[in-house]
């Protein structure tokens, strides 16, 4: 993937997210109820994400994305690319921390974006998407719909 991508209309575009943004996107996670109860937005910001970026940015399967409006992050997500044996050895998407600035939503940001990160993962050759959504996330639930996804799987989690 080159570094730049252009959304359609004014929407922005959306590019890598380098270490300098991991401050702006901490503050996106941060921007929900629930990201205010799991996320750490300090100055300075916990070593840890930046130990995290630094993982994700060494992992060719993984892309940390911001997305800008004139020059200003207003969203961010990121996608892991994984191979498996399931599905006849299909490649698959995980969509992860899709989240765009709250002041932004309803305005069809989201659905740019989204459809930039599907045809992303179809030239990837990716067979399949997957998300989860914390059920706290009402809107995310009728969201995500709207694109065609469908609730297939009860996932579950175990806290280490």
């Amino acid at each position: 993937m080159s570094e730049v991508f252009p959304l359609p209309g004014d929407y922005g575009q959306i590019r890598r997210a380098t270490r300098a943004d991991v401050v702006a996107i901490v503050r996106l996670l941060a921007d929900v109820p629930l990201g205010q109860v799991r996320e750490t937005f300090t100055d300075p910001l916990p070593e840890s994400y930046y130990r995290a970026f630094e993982a994700i940015e060494a992992d060719p399967n993984r892309f940390l994305a911001v997305v800008e409006q004139n020059g200003r992050i207003v969203g961010t997500f990121q996608l892991s690319f994984i191979p498996g044996l399931s599905h006849k050895g299909a490649w698959r998407v995980q969509l992860e921390a899709m989240h765009i600035e709250h002041t932004l939503r309803n305005q069809g940001l989201g659905r740019a974006v989204m459809q930039w990160i599907i045809e992303q993962a179809r030239q990837r050759g990716c067979t399949l998407m997957q998300l989860s959504t914390d059920k706290s996330r009402p809107a995310a639930h009728r969201f995500y719909p709207r694109l065609g996804f469908i609730s297939s799987h009860e996932g579950m989690r175990l806290k280490l």
